[in-house]
């Protein structure tokens, strides 16, 4: 037996393979439940898109350790950022999501920690 009442996931979307890092939050709505035999096909509502950009000197390519830097210091007022724009707090969240790769090394460590 499936419940079949409405249900809500918010999840949090991190993003930085590369150099930019984006930080997204997502709700999903199923208004007849969450079947167990079925396909999900949820209504998606965009609750907020932030990122920032590194862009190292003029003449010089992306190191990943600047752009790794650049991710920690940037990932947390990014985060503030959006769950102002999303309103929202880190309790209401049901999951959190980032990219695992592929992308450069550091910088995917530091978004994932």
């Amino acid at each position: 037996m499936t419940d079949s009442s409405p249900k809500t996931i918010i999840a949090l979307g991190l993003e930085g393979s590369a150099n930019k890092l984006g930080v997204g939050i997502v709700k999903h709505i199923y208004p007849c439940g969450i079947p167990a035999d079925a396909e999900l096909v949820p209504e998606v509502i965009e609750l907020a898109n932030v990122r920032d950009t590194y862009n190292p000197p003029a003449g010089e390519g992306f190191l990943p350790r600047d752009v790794a830097a650049h991710h920690r210091s940037v990932i947390v007022p990014l985060l503030h950022q959006a769950f102002e724009e999303a309103k929202i707090t880190h309790k209401d969240l049901d999951c959190i999501c980032y990219t695992k790769g592929p992308g450069m090394g550091a910088p995917l460590q530091s978004v994932a920690l």
